[in-house]
C-alpha cells in the first residue's frame, strides 16, 4: 500500500526566515520531548514514541512540535530543495504471522491528519476534497488491492495519494567482498519482525532525486545502494510553497483484524545537509523489541521463575550473538591489508588530536596531522566519529579495500586504520603542500606555475589511468576534484579520498546506480540516471582540469551574481570574435606556452562533453597530453555544444572510434 513518509518538503521559502533550530534537530530517544501528540500515540517511560498498542481500529500521531520553513535557495542563488530525514523503528505485531496496517513517516501541510481514517489509509488525510498536500515513505504490512500495492511488506513512496508513485519490497543491497572480488548481495527484510530498523530518506534538490534506504540495526553490512530512488520535482506537487511551513512527523494505523505497535526509537532531521547521525547507544533498541507484545500477551502476575528463565534466555542469547558479531568483524579485517594501529599510537602522534593539529575537515571527520613515535613518519589521520553511522562506515571500509591495496605514484597511499569502540581512524602518508583547491582559488595570492600545474594535470591522469585500465580491477573513483588532489613535498599530484569508489571486473558494467559526487563534477548522465561509468569519472577529470587551468570552479557566480558553468564559459570565449581559447587562462599566470594551454583547456572540453560517447578514454587522454597524438581537428566549439549521439560519429569520426568502452576492459 502506497503511503508512508510524508514528504511535502517543497516550501521554497528564503534560508534567512527559519532560525537556526528551525533547520535540524534529532531525538535519541523522546523522553523529555515536546512532540505533538494526537490519538492512540504516547511516549514510554524508556523513551519510545509508541504510536500504537495492541488495540483494533486505532491511529496514531507524533509530530515535531514546530512547523519547518524549507530553504529554496542554494549558495548560487539557484532553486534548489534539499532534506534529509532518518529514523530507527519497529513494528511488532500481536502474533509472528501478521499485523497491520503499517506506518508513515510524514511531511504534510496540516499539523495532524486527525481527519484520516485507520486501517488501510494509515491515518492520511486522504479525502477528494482535502486541501491537505503531502509526501509520504510508507512501512506496509498489509497487501490492499484498492491502492495496487505490491505486496503485504514494501516502502512505498506517496504523493498526495495512497497509490505509491513507485515501491518495493522490503529489503537491503550490500557489497559482499570475498578476496579481490565484490558482489552486490541482496538481504530482504520483513518490517512486521519486532526487530529495529533504520530507514534514512534523502532528496536533493539538484538532481531531484529522492532516495529511501533500509537496514537493520545493528548493522555489520552498511546498504551499498538505496532500496528506492525515484526522480521527482517535488515543487510541482504543492501549493503556496513559498509561504506555508510543514509539519514533519509519523502516522500509524491498526485494523480490527491486527494488533500491531509501531514504534519510534530515534529520529533525525536536517534542511541544510545529511540528517545528523542517530547515537545508537543512547536509543532505546533493547526495550523496544517485543515490549508490547510482553505488556499485552502475558498477564500481569508472572512468576519469579518465568522471569528467571526469561532473563537467562536473553543473556545467552546476547552472547551468542555477540560472539558471531566478533566473528564477523574478525573475518571481515582478515581481508584488509593495511596495517592496524592502536588508538593509543594514534592519539599520541597527534597531540591527543589536538586542534592545533587539524589539517582539514570534510563530509565524514576531520584529518590531523602527525607523527608517529616508532617510525618518525609524518603521517594523516583522519577520524571518522560514531556520528557519520553508517554513511561513514561504508566510506571507511570502501578506502581500506579498495585504496589499501593500490600502489601508484599518484595515489595517496593508506598506511593502515584503528577501530575503537564508536571511532573509524584512517592513516594515510602525509602531503606537505596540502590539497590543490587551496592554489586556485582566486582570492589565494601564492598560486602555481603553468610548468606545476601542467606536471600534476598528467600526474592525476596516470592515477587516473591505472583505475580504469591498469589495475586487476576497474575502479570507478566517483569524487575526482581539486579538493581531493593531494601535492607531496616535490608537488607531485595525488588522488586520494576513495570514500565513494567502486570496483568490478573488466569487461562488466558497473553496478553502481547512487548519485554520489560533487556538484559541478557531475555527467549529466549520471544525474539522470544514477549510473557510475569510467566516462562519468572522464566527465570529471575534464571538469577538474579546467579547473587548475583557468583558476576558476566549475560551478560559480560571475561578478554580475550569474551562474557561471566554467565548462560552457571556455566554449564561449573559444567562440567569441578573437577565437583565442587560451583567453580563458587564470590571469594569475604570467608565463605560459600558448600551445600547451590551448591543448589542455580543449581536451577539458572535449572530457566534460555532454555525451559520454564524445569523451576519450584516460589512455588516449595521456596520448594527448604526452603529444604522443594531437587532438582531432573535427574538435570545435560546435561540435562540444552537439546533445545528438548521432552527431558525434558523423561530425567527428576518428574522436567517437577512439572512445574507451564504457564498461570495456583493458
Amino acid at each position: 500500500m502506497h503511503r508512508a513518509a510524508l514528504f511535502c518538503l517543497l516550501l521554497i521559502v528564503c534560508v534567512n526566515d527559519a532560525a537556526p533550530g528551525d533547520t535540524e534537530f534529532i531525538y535519541n530517544g523522546f523522553s523529555g520531548s515536546n512532540l505533538h501528540l494526537d490519538g492512540a500515540a504516547y511516549i514510554t517511560q524508556d523513551g519510545i514514541l509508541s504510536l500504537t498498542t495492541c488495540s483494533s481500529y486505532i491511529t496514531g500521531y507524533g509530530f515535531h512540535p514546530m512547523p519547518l520553513r524549507f530553504a529554496s535557495f542554494d549558495d548560487y542563488g539557484m532553486d534548489s530543495l534539499s532534506f534529509s530525514a532518518t529514523f530507527v523503528f519497529a513494528i511488532t505485531p500481536d502474533n509472528s504471522r501478521s499485523s497491520g496496517d503499517g506506518m508513515a513517516f510524514v511531511i504534510s501541510s496540516s499539523p495532524f491528519v486527525n481527519s484520516g481514517k485507520p486501517a488501510k489509509y494509515l491515518g492520511l488525510n486522504y479525502q477528494s476534497n482535502s486541501r491537505t498536500a503531502f509526501l509520504a515513505i510508507e512501512l506496509d504490512t498489509v497487501l490492499d488491492t484498492e491502492f495496487l500495492d505490491i505486496d503485504n511488506n514494501h516502502v512505498g513512496i506517496d504523493l498526495n495519494n495512497l497509490e505509491s508513485i513507485y515501491s518495493r519490497s522490503a529489503g537491503y543491497q550490500y557489497n559482499n567482498y570475498v578476496g579481490n572480488k565484490t558482489t552486490p548481495t541482496y538481504e530482504a527484510l520483513r518490517l512486521s519482525s519486532g526487530d529495529p530498523m533504520q530507514v534514512w530518506v534523502d532528496y536533493n534538490g539538484i538532481s531531484m532525486v529522492l532516495n529511501v534506504t533500509l537496514a537493520p540495526i545493528p548493522n555489520l553490512m552498511p546498504p551499498s545502494e538505496p532500496l528506492l530512488s525515484y526522480t521527482v520535482n517535488l515543487s510541482n506537487y504543492f501549493e503556496d510553497s513559498h509561504t506555508q511551513a510543514y509539519y514533519v512527523g509519523f502516522s500509524a494505523t491498526t485494523d480490527d483484524m491486527h494488533c500491531t505497535a509501531h514504534q519510534i526509537l530515534g529520529w533525525s532531521f536536517s534542511l541544510s545537509g545529511s540528517a545528523p547521525a542517530l547515537n545508537y547507544s543512547r536509543l532505546p533498541l533493547k526495550r523496544a523489541q517485543h515490549k508490547m507484545l510482553i505488556k499485552w500477551l502475558l498477564p500481569a502476575a508472572i512468576s519469579s521463575l518465568a522471569v528467571l528463565t526469561a532473563l537467562t534466555c536473553f543473556m545467552l542469547f546476547r552472547c551468542c550473538r555477540k560472539r558471531i558479531v566478533e566473528r564477523q568483524q574478525e573475518d571481515w579485517e582478515t581481508q584488509l591489508g593495511p596495517r592496524r594501529f592502536s588508538h593509543k599510537d594514534l592519539r599520541a602522534a597527534t597531540k591527543g588530536f589536538n586542534t592545533t593539529q587539524l589539517l582539514g575537515q570534510g563530509g565524514f571527520g576531520r584529518v590531523y596531522g602527525g607523527v608517529l613515535a616508532a617510525s618518525g613518519m609524518h603521517v594523516a589521520v583522519k577520524r571518522i566519529s560514531s556520528e557519520s553511522s553508517a554513511q561513514g562506515l561504508a566510506q571507511f571500509t570502501a578506502e581500506i579495500l579498495i585504496l589499501g591495496r593500490l600502489r601508484h605514484r599518484n595515489l595517496v597511499r593508506l598506511i593502515g586504520y584503528c577501530r575503537h569502540k564508536d571511532e573509524l581512524l584512517l592513516v594515510y602518508e602525509q602531503m606537505p603542500n596540502g590539497s590543490l583547491d587551496r592554489y586556485l582559488q582566486i582570492k589565494m595570492k601564492k598560486t602555481l606555475s603553468w610548468s606545476q600545474r601542467l606536471h600534476i594535470i598528467k600526474g592525476v591522469a596516470s592515477g587516473l589511468l591505472y583505475l580504469h585500465e591498469d589495475w586487476e580491477q576497474v575502479i570507478i573513483h566517483r569524487d575526482i576534484k581539486a579538493s581531493n588532489v593531494l601535492l607531496d613535498a616535490e608537488m607531485n599530484g595525488r588522488l586520494g579520498d576513495f570514500g565513494l569508489a567502486r570496483l568490478h571486473d573488466h569487461g562488466v558494467d558497473a553496478h553502481t546506480t547512487h548519485v554520489a559526487g560533487t556538484r559541478g563534477y557531475l555527467a549529466p548522465e549520471l544525474t539522470r540516471f544514477g549510473k557510475a561509468t569510467k566516462a562519468t569519472d572522464v566527465f570529471a577529470f575534464g571538469a577538474f582540469i579546467l579547473e587548475v587551468a583557468c583558476g576558476r570552479r566549475p560551478v560559480g557566480l560571475n561578478a554580475r551574481g550569474e551562474l557561471l558553468v566554467l565548462s560552457e564559459w571556455v566554449r564561449d570565449v573559444w567562440d567569441s570574435s578573437s577565437g583565442c581559447i587560451a583567453d580563458a587562462m587564470d590571469p594569475r599566470l604570467e608565463d605560459y606556452a600558448t600551445q600547451e594551454a590551448e591543448l589542455v583547456l580543449k581536451l577539458g572540453l572535449l572530457c566534460s562533453h555532454s555525451m559520454p560517447a564524445a569523451r576519450p578514454g584516460m589512455r588516449l587522454v595521456m596520448q594527448y597530453l604526452e603529444g604522443d597524438m594531437t587532438l582531432p581537428a573535427e574538435i570545435t566549439p560546435d561540435y562540444l555544444a552537439i546533445t545528438d549521439v548521432d552527431d558525434v560519429f558523423e561530425m567527428a569520426p576518428s574522436v567517437a572510434t577512439s572512445v574507451t568502452s564504457l564498461s570495456g576492459g583493458r
